[in-house]
């Protein structure tokens, strides 16, 4: 694919190698990846370069993503072509059979709660409870608002921008989230604070308590 395919996104710089930090503390050595919501296609290939034993299969809702995915995992400054990544898919996670087949190790979802329809939440944790494997994970990056801490003006203000762009928009509860993973067999294992705001979710199909952990990176 052409490098003039591809799409950048500031945030995605930014935020990768914290992302990554925390996939190398909680993933085993190998296994298979689903990457829901790949925006520009830079956090695949950033985690696939640096977890070169586990494969990746990388999706997004607009099929004007894909050919930016592709561009990205065919190689960039970083190093040349990804043989662990596969061609990137159409998936929306509201459909009730996702285009993809078997188990995977680890479904990674990053930025994608608050900008579409509430519902997208069920479909995420449903399609996530169909095709984790027994020992698998969700991980789910981005702003939430947490009951027990108060919400960094940053986040108000982001989320009143988003909520006049879309009314289905808004960052998302992270008691609704855990209700939503609850309701589809997932427990919340751990959250993980992240640079700007963020939090790093991550869900398991074993009950326990939550761990909370201090900011990946600066």
């Amino acid at each position: 694919m052409p490098a003039s395919d591809r799409l950048f996104s500031p945030a995605a710089e930014r935020n990768r190698q914290p992302m990554l930090e925390v996939l190398q503390r909680v993933l085993p050595a190998h296994g298979r990846a689903l990457e829901i919501a790949s925006g520009s296609g830079q956090h695949v290939a950033w985690f696939a370069r640096h977890l070169p034993d586990w494969s990746w299969q990388p999706t997004d809702f607009d099929v004007r993503s894909l050919p930016s995915i592709a561009a990205w995992s065919a190689g960039d400054a970083d190093g040349g072509a990804l043989a662990n990544v596969f061609p990137p898919l159409r998936l929306d996670v509201c459909d009730a059979a996702w285009p993809v087949a078997g188990e995977f190790d680890a479904i990674t979802c990053a930025n994608m709660l608050h900008i579409a329809p509430w519902a997208s939440c069920a479909g995420l944790m449903q399609g996530a409870a169909r095709h984790l494997a027994p020992r698998g994970v969700l991980l789910t990056y981005g702003p939430y608002v947490v009951d027990d801490m108060p919400t960094a003006p940053s986040n108000l203000d982001f989320d009143a921008d988003l909520r006049r762009r879309d009314p289905s928009w808004g960052i998302r509860r992270l008691a609704d989230v855990d209700a939503a993973a609850r309701a589809a067999g997932l427990r919340l294992r751990e959250r993980v604070a992240m640079p700007a705001n963020n939090l790093m979710l991550v869900f398991d199909r074993a009950a326990g308590p939550v761990a909370q952990r201090r900011p990946a990176s600066d």
